[in-house]
């Protein structure tokens, strides 16, 4: 059976990296609304990419399967 990419997985997470280590890289969560209340330090650092955890690498890894 032919494998299918999960398309919502795929919008989200940006495969980076070489052949052999392959990294997940996602935008940071809670960049929405309720910012004013944070301090800059919270909102400059939820400016940056966040890489995914090695826990979910695996369902990642099922999702999004010719990455």
């Amino acid at each position: 059976m032919k494998l299918k990419t999960h398309k919502a997985t795929a919008k989200k997470i940006k495969v980076s990296g070489g052949k052999k280590k392959k990294k997940y890289v996602t935008k940071q969560v809670g960049q929405d609304h309720f910012n004013a209340r944070e301090s800059g330090k919270q909102k400059r650092n939820k400016r940056r990419a966040a890489s995914i955890s090695p826990t979910d690498e695996k369902n990642v890894r099922r999702l999004l399967p010719y990455s």
